[in-house]
């Protein structure tokens, strides 16, 4: 007892000479010798530093502004005021300009809060690509952010961006960065320097009385949540935002560096390599200390040991802390063994029944022979479940869509990913009752996913040989687009033995049945049919004009035409569709469409461009002012291909006895003469004679105006239509295209789209 009595009283003493060690201990210093290791509450560790002989070299010196309450560290030029110096992670926190761009009533620019900062680095600093976003807050407003990635001499120049549109600061999203209001993306890493671009498509007239001012600024991730209600306040009281800056110790690999005499990394540290992602070697190495150590890797002595048993609550309990390089163990009390070095645990008291102990541990055994059985067989089951989904990811396209993505800028991350079993229960295991349609290559099923959201799901048939491209491409390119007359993709599962893709669900059925099927579908007035065809023209203007990568679809009908409840366009089905590479006006591909619909140039030389859909959707129109089926074999020789016969219709001064008598009257006879013009211009054997979708949608748009107008049958003619739209690289028609609507000023549009430019390619008009 009295021997017991002695040990707590050792530990005790032992407990309190450790509390008063840790008391005095102080942290490693971070500064060289006689040199200054604060400003203000900013500690300043080496390699930076304050004064002569402090830092390692130019750019890593730093200047006290001790006349700032508080002090401040200024950084470079003094234009960067410094505000934590990561030294593990090779980081270094500044405060950086946001870029304003206000207006007056009158539409004015405000030239006191107009600002474009940039931000100019020297090696071995650069902007942080994945601590940083480029952000654009405002109603009316386009942003761009260029960056050259080894400045002075401009190279590799890269330009990134986002649109901003909303009628009201009521239509957006509390926390939302998506397009309405504020827009985000991220911004490529080892750029040195960077430009922020800020404009206005209206002069902000439409939203002035919300929203004068619209800004742009790189931040550090994080550090900037979007609020209607605060956040343009704060903007324009706020003069700079936290940049998160990169930098490197030296140049090279850390496998070169240590073979060298210069090498930066000092005891108990361990070299890190910088690297960039458009680059396999790295730039540069910064270093850090080894775990259980800590100080300053860069300075001669290194990073110093983490005394552990020094803390104020020792970290074994029942036993005694023995501390030790980079580590520490326990040596435990009586009564306790290490279950491992750094844990004690009781001692049990062995049994003195041997039978019933070998009895309840064969017992045990058994047990656990059963349920290791059972555990290897369920293992060996999903494994090879896993393998069949893996085989099915891979066969169904899965890698090239990977790959397809990573080339054209896409995220899969926007689309949900569904299971197999999800999209089974969603329609009711694929009955039959539940089929909205079926064409070539899939079926389309109804189904209901979440509960309650109405979805429609596209189940490809087995056995079709291009189905994997097919289903690949259709998600490529509708990643790309957010246009509200496009259909919108939801998800996709790649698990089950053929893809499937999830699409929101359009109520009221195709084009096709609308106006061919009328004991189906209805019977649409000229007004409808004019609405429906400048929305379906203006959705593919903008596949065409408005993408980061201009989009062809290739397979432009009206079954390829959905309507909502309000006879809404949708233009749909892009598994034929192909991106058009910027520096390309045309591809060559293997002929792919609908007779009837088909281009014939594109079906004669391979060679696709951006007309085969202006022909394509000339037969749309042809067939939206007759009433009639693109190709029918019952209808005369010269009737069967209704392209070609409606153009001769048109040459030969008998349009009239062609037009569907059930929607042309007195009163729309002239429009429906100009639509049947701009059909036949469409419908042109030669590719260069057809108009652009940009100038069919303007002139569509402009058609649906006159239509309404009072004056249309006056003296104003087309060219007073131009002067309502404005030309086609107005700000107006521009925002338009942008905004996803399908014509017409943007103060009248009550649909809110945005388009994310997502391009990071070399940019040659200059800075």
């Amino acid at each position: 007892m009295a021997v017991h009595g002695r040990m707590l009283v050792m530990q005790l003493i032992i407990a309190v000479a450790i509390a008063a060690a840790a008391a005095d201990r102080t942290p490693p210093r971070q500064a060289r010798p006689n040199c200054p290791d604060h400003c203000g509450n900013l500690t300043i560790p080496y390699p930076f530093g304050i004064g002569k002989g402090c830092f390692l070299r130019n750019g890593f010196n730093l200047t006290c502004n001790e006349t700032a309450k508080p002090p401040t560290t200024l950084w470079g030029d003094g234009s960067f005021t410094v505000t934590n110096i990561l030294l593990a992670e090779g980081e270094l926190e500044v405060m950086n300009n946001i870029s304003h761009d206000c207006y007056d009533k009158q539409g004015n620019q405000t030239k006191d809060m107009y600002n474009f900062p940039s931000l100019r680095l020297q090696p071995p600093f650069t902007i942080s690509g994945t601590r940083n976003k480029f952000i654009a807050v405002g109603c009316d407003n386009w942003a761009i952010f260029k960056g050259y990635r080894h400045y002075p001499h401009d190279e590799d120049r890269y330009i990134t961006g986002c649109i901003t549109v909303c009628n009201n600061l009521d239509s957006v999203v509390n926390g939302s960065c998506s397009g309405i209001g504020c827009c985000q993306t991220a911004i490529p890493s080892g750029l040195k320097n960077g430009t922020v671009k800020l404009d206005s498509y209206s002069q902000h007239t439409a939203v002035w009385d919300n929203n004068p001012c619209s800004y742009a600024f790189i931040v550090e991730e994080g550090r900037f949540t979007f609020n209607p209600k605060t956040s343009f306040e704060e903007l324009n009281n706020t003069k700079k935002l936290p940049v998160i800056i990169n930098w490197a110790i030296h140049e090279g690999s850390c496998a070169l560096a240590q073979n060298s005499s210069g090498y930066a990394c000092k005891a108990n540290s361990s070299c890190v390599n910088r690297t960039v992602d458009y680059q396999t070697e790295p730039t540069g190495y910064y270093c850090q200390c080894l775990p259980g150590f800590e100080g300053n890797p860069y300075l001669p002595d290194g990073c110093q040991d983490i005394d552990e048993c020094m803390a104020p609550s020792s970290p074994c309990n029942n036993g005694i802390c023995q501390n030790s390089p980079g580590g520490y163990s326990c040596l435990c009390n009586k009564g306790f063994k290490n279950q491992d070095s750094k844990i004690c645990i009781k001692n049990t008291p062995v049994s003195k029944n041997i039978p019933l102990k070998i009895s309840m541990g064969l017992s045990i055994g058994f047990f656990i022979l059963v349920v290791l059985i059972w555990w290897t067989y369920c293992g060996m089951n999903k494994r090879r479940l896993v393998r069949l989904k893996e085989k099915y990811f891979e066969e169904n396209g899965g890698l090239t869509l990977q790959q397809h993505l990573a080339s054209h800028g896409g995220s899969i991350e926007t689309v949900e990913i569904f299971t197999a079993e999800e999209l089974q229960k969603a329609t009711n295991n694929y009955h039959a009752d539940e089929i909205l349609g079926e064409g070539g290559y899939a079926t389309v099923y109804k189904g209901i996913v979440h509960d309650k959201n109405v979805v429609a799901i596209k189940k490809p048939k087995i056995g079709t040989p291009t189905q994997s491209d097919q289903f690949v491409n259709e998600i490529i390119v509708l990643s790309q687009i957010n246009h509200r007359n496009v259909v919108k993709l939801l998800g996709c599962c790649f698990e089950t033995e053929v893809p499937l893709l999830v699409y929101e669900y359009i109520t009221h059925g195709t084009l096709f049945e609308h106006v061919f099927n009328k004991g189906k579908g209805s019977s649409l007035s000229w007004e409808l049919r004019l609405k429906i065809a400048s929305e379906t023209a203006g959705a593919l203007a903008y596949l065409h004009s408005a993408t980061s990568t201009p989009i062809i679809h290739r397979d432009v009908k009206t079954t390829n035409i959905l309507l909502d409840d309000n006879y809404t366009a949708k233009v749909s089905d892009f598994g034929a569709s192909r991106f058009i590479p910027l520096d390309q006006t045309q591809l060559s591909t293997l002929v792919q469409g609908t007779l009837g619909y088909l281009d014939p140039e594109y079906f004669h030389s391979n060679q696709l461009t951006e007309k085969s859909d202006v022909y394509s959707f000339g037969v749309v129109l042809a067939e939206l002012l007759t009433s009639r089926v693109a190709l029918s074999f019952a209808r005369p020789d010269k009737e069967r291909c209704l392209a070609s016969f409606f153009v001769s219709s048109i040459e030969n001064e008998c349009l009239i006895q062609i037009l569907d008598a059930d929607i042309v009257n007195e009163e729309n006879i002239e429009t429906v003469e100009q639509v049947a013009i701009l059909a036949k211009r469409c419908l042109m054997i030669k590719s260069e004679e057809r108009p652009t979708m940009k100038d069919v949608a303007m002139e569509l748009e402009g058609m649906r105006i006159m239509a309404k107008h009072p004056w249309k049958n006056g003296n104003s003619g087309f060219e007073e239509t131009e002067y309502l739209l404005g030309s086609p690289n107005s700000a107006a028609y521009v925002m338009d295209i942008g905004g996803g609507g399908a014509g017409g000023s943007s103060v009248t549009n009550t649909g809110y789209d945005s388009m994310q430019i997502q391009m990071l390619m070399p940019y040659d008009d200059g800075r």
